[in-house]
């Protein structure tokens, strides 16, 4: 029987495939140490919990609105207003999602037709280049180099460019490297966008966890909201991975076609879970506790700066993250493939990373590290992983 050929071209996560296998190497009883994996290593707050269990207890357990309850939406544009300085019509402009997958999907579906070209940063996160190629188009990769800060020089936008083009997917803070640009820069490619009638999709999902300046959104712009998607979720603000709960904010039109991807993929998310969701956006106790991850973060950040310090290595050299909560390593000193440094690391070392080649070619020589663990497993992680390289 014939299969869907389209997804010959899209590959499986490497990120969720690896820590598959850690997880499976774990039980057997193997001692390793997972740095591979981008959930928070906090739980999520008993409160939020408590929102959603009397929800339940309530009778919340029936079908919602697709679009999301208002009390949801109006959360959601309470946030984007307050932590990004945007204005969203929550009644038109805010869609509730499974998460920040399926609002990307979302956005991704909205917009695109077959055969339309989508420029996206190179490295960047897998799921963005393959749920382009799912929804039939086709991804161009536009290189953002370390040299540059993994930010593409603007000439490559314009190199990238073709006359399919329909839109520009950017992810920052980014995964997998931490990088986060200017204001400047994203004006000016707000201004690209607009002179080429080009969508940017922009997946904020990371956000709330920068190490300086709060991050500027893609849509904080005079007239960016109207080419302007915004993809994020509380998975990694909230620590909700397993809730599965994300938005899309978009003009009205885009929402419109959103809404019918998702009466027809999920039908809605669990109401319930959409209690806990505003709850979670509003309560300024629960904004504490964001920042209080964040700061966790940042002091974990800090340590693996300082041992960098300390250890010396010259094979394996350090570049600090502005945002997200990776370490984006650079293994090119060693001449090694990074699914080579990555499968002896894991075998050898016992720790769990990814390989940079997993986000494109730029990412080749690089390895993903992440610090949503504790401080002692990052601290000897960082010291097994330095040995390892030294001694090849």
């Amino acid at each position: 029987m014939n299969l869907n050929q389209q997804f010959e071209l899209v590959r499986q996560s490497p990120t969720v495939s690896l820590s598959d296998r850690i997880n499976a190497l774990k039980a057997s009883g193997r001692q390793l140490i997972g740095l591979q994996v981008g959930d928070p290593d906090f739980n999520t707050h008993p409160s939020i919990i408590n929102v959603a269990l009397k929800a339940m207890q309530d009778g919340l357990t029936h079908y919602g609105p697709a679009i999301g309850t208002m009390e949801l939406r109006q959360a959601i544009a309470a946030k984007l207003l307050r932590d990004e300085g945007v204005t969203y019509d929550p009644a038109s402009e805010i869609m509730v999602t499974h998460g920040g997958i399926h609002a990307y999907y979302l956005a991704m579906q909205a917009i695109l037709n077959p055969g339309d070209d989508i420029l996206l940063p190179d490295p960047s996160w897998g799921t963005h280049e393959n749920m382009g190629t799912m929804l039939r188009g086709n991804v161009i990769r536009v290189p953002a180099p370390a040299e540059n800060g993994f930010i593409p020089h603007f000439d490559s936008w314009l190199n990238a460019l073709t006359p399919k083009s329909k839109a520009i997917v950017l992810n920052y803070p980014s995964n997998p490297t931490g990088a986060n640009p200017s204001r400047e820069y994203l004006q000016k490619l707000q201004d690209f966008a607009k002179e080429h009638k080009l969508w940017i999709i922009s997946d904020e999902v990371y956000g709330s966890m920068y190490y300086g300046e709060r991050p500027t959104s893609a849509a904080a712009f005079d007239g960016a909201k109207e080419r302007t998607l915004i993809v994020n979720s509380l998975s990694k603000s909230y620590a909700m991975t397993g809730w599965r709960v994300g938005f899309l904010a978009a003009p009205k039109a885009v929402i419109e076609n959103a809404l019918k991807a998702g009466q027809n993929s999920i039908t809605c998310v669990a109401p319930f879970i959409q209690k806990a969701a505003a709850f979670a956006l509003t309560d300024p106790v629960i904004q504490d506790v964001t920042a209080n991850m964040r700061a966790a973060y940042a002091r974990r950040r800090d340590l693996v700066i300082h041992l960098s310090h300390e250890l010396e290595s010259e094979k394996v050299l350090v570049i600090p993250p502005q945002g997200a909560f990776y370490f984006f390593l650079d293994f090119r000193p060693l001449k090694m493939a990074s699914i080579e440094i990555c499968e002896r690391i894991l075998e050898e070392a016992g720790v769990g990373l990814i390989p940079g080649s997993a986000f494109g070619a730029e990412g080749e020589g690089f390895v993903r590290m992440t610090i949503a663990s504790s401080d002692e497993d990052v601290e000897a992680g960082f010291r097994k992983i330095v040995e390892w390289a030294e001694g090849q």
